[in-house]
């Protein structure tokens, strides 16, 4: 919610505090502004992932279910094409003459998608990173810059917090009226009734941002290493995380070992494991009515989180609605079930985790999901975009117009909530020690410079 150096309101305060909090307010969206337009495309995109998957796979559907063959012929016709791949994962058919989707590991820990008709005719082979989503994953994710994009991700979505919380309490009304808060006031004209679409639009969908925002700190490089240290370290929550943090987190869903690494032979899994056989395993998991996709992975395989798989085979579903998420193990020679885990098994704190991580995605409830989220980002750019037109009515020629704060502040509360969204959002927390250092500096600097013209 950017705002303008306008004049509050009349009767929502025009103290010291209600100055501090706008200024802060005016430049947490300034700085947020380029990112708020790049994650709301690319994050929108995102949400339709599913369509978006299916639409470029759409080559392999809809095939001919005559003379199908069993998996074990897929997998052959895959392995004679790349007889130095092993098999890593199937992918079973989303729907009657889709292709099977088998994905190869090589030694180097390259791996490849290749799909194969029912009638085990090779179709085509892709790279899991060639897949549109897994670009404008990497984009919303880290903006092409690695390391350094992950950062820049999280501190603008951590002022972005900032930003709406303060945008929450310029909006609170002093008086109370229900027309300008609650409804924008349609008779105004010009920039009082931008103001009033802005802070209106601002707070019905504040909530909505702010679940967004704070279902994908997970993902980020510094609160989510923070947040696993303190997973892990202190034992918080048993079992492996089942996501990934920073730069990892952008990565295709079936990992690279470890890019340009190789991976020593002995990692890699047997091409037809002894015991049962891969269409075994299959038949299993077609019975189980697994969520989309739903892989069937040999024992050590190696997986998108953790260690390779153990001394079983795995049916798993892998859907972007994770509370759908289950997992059955087989033992290899008998194909006696040996374990089955769901959502209901997990932690309380991953359950809450990975309910935010599919809203995130737009997976928790469908098409409703996606088009919710939508919504959000579409009003989300367009109250920027009006904060953006009214600072530039407003802004005096060749000034940036920031609010002007007067005094010193009177109330200790304020102080202690930056201290407290310092802790929980340590980019934030970061960067703004260093904006107040340098504030400091410039103010010394600046009146030594007058002290010394005064003095002449």
């Amino acid at each position: 919610m950017v705002t303008t150096a306008a004049k509050p309101r009349a009767g929502t305060g025009s103290g010291t505090l209600y100055r501090r909090i706008w200024r802060w307010h005016f430049y947490a969206g300034l700085f947020v502004l380029p990112f708020i337009l790049i994650l709301s495309v690319t994050g929108t995109i995102y949400l339709f992932k599913p369509q978006i998957d299916r639409w470029q796979e759409r080559s392999y559907q809809a095939l001919p279910t005559d003379n199908a063959v069993s998996p074990d012929q897929q997998l052959a016709s895959a392995l004679t094409t790349f007889p130095t791949g092993r098999l890593n994962a199937y992918r079973l058919p989303q729907r009657a003459g889709d292709a099977a989707m088998i994905t190869l590991v090589f030694a180097n820990g390259d791996k490849l998608d290749v799909f194969v008709s029912p009638q085990g005719q090779l179709l085509g082979a892709r790279d899991p990173a060639s897949k549109i989503s897994e670009t404008v994953a990497k984009i919303h994710g880290t903006l092409l810059l690695g390391k350094w994009g992950d950062w820049l991700v999280e501190l603008a979505a951590s002022w972005t917090i900032v930003l709406i919380l303060s945008g929450l309490y310029l909006w609170l009304p002093r008086p109370f009226s229900a027309a300008g808060t609650l409804w924008p006031r349609l008779s105004l004209k010009g920039r009082p009734l931008l103001k009033d679409i802005h802070r209106v639009t601002g707070f019905w969908i504040a909530g909505f941002v702010l679940v967004m925002l704070a279902s994908g700190l997970p993902w980020a490089g510094a609160w989510g290493s923070a947040f696993k240290w303190a997973r892990t370290e202190l034992g918080l929550v048993e079992g492996r995380q089942e996501w990934k943090i920073g730069t990892a987190a952008s990565e295709p869903q079936h990992d690279h070992h470890a890019e340009g690494m190789p991976m020593p032979m002995n990692m890699l899994p047997a091409s037809i494991p002894a015991g049962l056989t891969l269409s075994a395993f299959v038949a299993k998991a077609q019975v189980e009515h697994l969520a989309f996709p739903a892989l069937v992975i040999p024992p050590h395989a190696p997986q998108r989180f953790g260690p390779p798989t153990g001394d079983v085979w795995t049916a798993k579903s892998e859907a972007q609605n994770r509370p759908l998420g289950r997992e059955v193990t087989y033992d290899p020679e008998t194909g006696a079930e040996t374990g089955r885990s769901g959502f209901a098994d997990k932690h309380v704190v991953d359950r809450i985790v990975n309910t935010g991580i599919a809203w995130h995605e737009g997976q928790l409830f469908g098409l409703a999901n996606q088009l919710m989220g939508l919504i959000t980002a579409i009003l989300l750019v367009a109250i920027s975009g009006l904060g953006v037109a009214m600072w530039l009515k407003r802004r005096p020629q060749g000034a940036v117009g920031a609010p002007p704060v007067q005094g010193s502040l009177s109330k200790r509360w304020p102080i202690a909530v930056i201290i407290v969204l310092g802790a929980l959002l340590p980019l934030f927390g970061l960067s703004l020690a260093v904006i107040l250092t340098l504030e400091a500096v410039l103010r010394v600097l600046r009146k030594n410079f007058k002290a010394r013209i005064a003095g002449r």
